[in-house]
């Protein structure tokens, strides 16, 4: 018999259990915070500053809704629901704006333990899911993307659905009219918090409507509860949606017996509404984006071939089991047990059926990458939970049985805590940087741009209140080309044109209402060109006429863009007009420096003979064409020492005062980001510097 000894416990005892999980999965968010606190490089504003770069765009928003405005056209997320929330909270709560954001994730994501102990309780077995909530908290994958400081809406995300799994469970388990509005509201809700929801919650109608046929294809109930699924799920605002659960529910409740003429017509017209507002149309947007590792270009017309973001986002990429395991129980061996006790809780516990589009969700990560893991977590903790109440369950002592589950739960928790003691992650920025962002917004406006790559988009007008080309949520390959192009071409005439040609034409194709076409196609369009290498030869030639000037322009340049300076180089680097796979320059950067007399070693098989002037690169020598040294002196003024062996060969820059060497070849030695941010050199008929430390250099642009 695979169903556990009932349990029953009083409200009281529920609300204990509940406050003593969600207390313990806060207390682990806050070893964070412990670390972190004492070192003044993260605060800013009296405050840690947050450690994801997205939550600096739902921040924005929040800040933009405060503020009562925003600039037209600043890709501002002042309609997200965590931005409204936030802005909410920030009216009410006697904190800073800081301390709101930085901790929202740890006290809102910990909301988790409540659906997983109501799991529990709907099953009688108030204990595993306790055991699941402890667990399921503080998980490697959702422990990561509800810490303190990750500012994002992971914070709801699974316990959104959770709380679906729960209300579908209860109405499953007693399948009265009652339970239905819980479930169209907490599906309403997820899909008010994260558009994604919708692919998730269409399989959850599938399911339940394969679980009536499954089991008992006659009992009209099972088709409610798909019904009141299908009307959370609809594209129509969440208070017309639980307004027509309502309506139906008090419909449902006057009628002594359902007849099936009035209800499937009533289905059929739900039905009909569902494809009418969209259908499966989103779903197809997201397995061509996530599943199939499309593009999520084909909004408008694209003619030339683009590198896809898609490829360098390491969570979209293919990962190990072991990771995959880890990230979802905390080890192999814990995620091997909680995938028996959860087959084995399917079986004992049919309602349970209703979990496995979420937990086939997470295994989706096996294929498409670790951002998935999450959605498993919940599930496999209630497996887990369930096969150590199960283990437990025959010793007869009850005071023993308590001992070893709570020894158990503590073996299983142990490989998650050691992970949030080591899972160290440092805020987006330091408080050098940001100062620096803080001083542009002392002198760009709100129309002017800054250009930089997109990975700093959503903190840059956050700090700085301007506007971007590029961020975390706009970055396909047409607006990152021309991004990569001008921090990486060797030409910086061509650079300055095309940062006030793309900016103008940003601005224009906002208002343009017959735009078909890509942000860098339309551009190359209403400047005459068809041909993108035709285009880019004529942009360097000193005659080349620009739009006239509408803002400000500023290039952004930091110091933390040498780690990504290959990976920016992809999207520009490349044949526009054909599927290329050009050999990229060569670009490496270490720290991990030892002189040994007679080399100086690099790491990973490369290394300095300086009595020959050769660059070691694993089995091939390579003669060095140039050797720089630039460092800052007390003053803090560059200086740069360079010396000449080769006409060929490569380049080795020493930044002494970063104890960093950067060994690169010609391309990127006279790019664009090289050339002005390590050497500062820049033409002064096209750029002036506005700031500049070792840490961040901004120049604006003069023409």
């Amino acid at each position: 018999m695979l169903k556990l000894r009932e349990e029953r416990i009083s409200r009281t005892t529920l609300l204990i259990l509940m406050v003593i999980a969600y207390l313990f999965s806060v207390s682990m968010r806050f070893i964070w915070v412990n670390e972190f606190n004492p070192l003044e490089q993260f605060h800013w504003n009296n405050e840690l500053m947050i450690n994801t770069n997205d939550g600096y765009g739902f921040a924005e928003g929040a800040r933009d809704i405060l503020q009562g405005h925003h600039e037209a056209n600043d890709l501002s997320w002042a309609d997200s629901s965590i931005s409204k929330l936030t802005a909410f909270l920030a009216t009410i709560l006697p904190i800073s704006f800081e301390t709101l954001i930085l901790y929202m994730p740890s006290f809102i994501g910990s909301l988790i333990v409540i659906p997983l102990i109501l799991i529990g309780r709907a099953l009688n077995q108030t204990t595993m899911g306790f055991i699941a909530a402890l667990i399921g908290s503080v998980a490697h994958s959702y422990y990561n993307r509800t810490m303190t400081g990750y500012y994002d809406n992971d914070m709801l995300n699974i316990v959104f659905p959770t709380l679906e799994m729960y209300s579908l469970i209860l109405a499953l388990t007693h399948q009265r009219n009652r339970y239905l509005i819980p479930i169209t509201v907490s599906i309403a809700l997820y899909q008010w918090w994260y558009a994604q929801a919708y692919a998730f919650d269409t399989a959850l109608f599938a399911t339940i409507f394969i679980y009536a046929l499954a089991f008992n294809r006659k009992n009209i109930y099972f088709y409610k509860i798909a019904l009141f699924i299908l009307i959370g799920i609809l594209s129509l605002s969440i208070l017309v949606k639980i307004g027509l659960a309502i309506v139906l529910f008090a419909f449902f409740h006057a009628q002594k017996e359902l007849s099936k003429k009035v209800f499937w017509p009533l289905f059929v017209t739900i039905v009909g509404i569902y494809f009418v507002t969209g259908g499966i149309d989103p779903i197809w947007v997201l397995l061509k984006v996530y599943i199939f590792h499309g593009s999520s270009e084909n909004t408008v017309t694209a003619s030339l071939h683009y590198y896809n973001v898609i490829a360098t986002v390491r969570e979209a990429g293919h990962i190990p089991f072991s990771v995959f395991a880890e990230r979802i129980s905390g080890h192999t061996i814990t995620f091997i047990l909680a995938l028996i006790g959860y087959i084995m809780a399917l079986i004992a516990y049919r309602p349970l059926i209703v979990t496995l589009p979420l937990v086939g969700l997470g295994f989706i990560a096996l294929f498409s990458g670790l951002r998935f893991t999450i959605y498993a977590v919940p599930m496999m903790a209630i497996g887990l939970a369930y096969i150590l109440v199960f283990l437990t369950q025959q010793i007869k002592k009850s005071w023993l049985r308590y001992v070893s589950l709570a020894m158990l739960t503590a073996v299983a928790l142990y490989p998650n805590y050691i992970h949030i003691k080591e899972y160290m992650t440092p805020t987006v920025f330091t408080t050098q940087e940001v100062s620096s962002l803080d001083k542009l917004r002392k002198i760009a406006s709100r129309e002017d741009y800054v250009v930089t790559w997109w990975d700093y988009g959503y903190p840059i007008r956050y700090y700085s209140d301007v506007k971007t080309w590029i961020d975390g949520g706009k970055h396909t390959g047409d607006v990152n080309y021309p991004a990569s192009f001008v921090l990486t071409t060797q030409d910086s005439t061509s650079a300055a044109k095309m940062m006030r040609l793309f900016t103008e034409y940003t601005e224009r194709g906002f208002h343009d209402t017959n735009k078909t076409q890509n942000d860098f196609e339309y551009m190359l369009s209403k400047e005459g060109f068809n041909d993108p290498d035709e285009f880019l030869t004529t942009l360097a030639l000193p005659e080349y006429k620009l739009p006239k000037k509408s803002r400000d322009v500023y290039l952004y340049l930091p110091f933390r863009m040498m780690e990504i300076l290959p990976t920016v180089t992809l999207f520009s680097n490349l044949d526009l007009k054909n599927p290329d796979n050009r050999q990229q320059p060569f670009f490496y950067t270490s720290q991990q420096i030892q002189d040994t007399g007679k080399t100086i070693e690099l790491g990973n098989g490369v290394s300095i003979l300086k009595e020959k002037n050769i660059l070691k690169l694993g089995n091939q020598d390579v003669p060095i064409k140039g050797f720089y040294q630039v460092g800052y002196d007390k003053t803090n003024r560059l200086q740069v020492n360079e010396q000449h062996f080769s006409s060929e060969g490569i380049n080795i820059i020493y930044m002494a005062s970063y104890g960093r060497f950067l060994v690169l070849d010609d391309f990127y030695l006279n790019s664009t980001y090289i050339q002005m941010f390590v050497f500062d050199h820049y033409n002064s008929a096209l750029f002036e510097p506005v700031l500049r430390d070792p840490m961040t250099k901004i120049y604006k642009l003069k023409i």
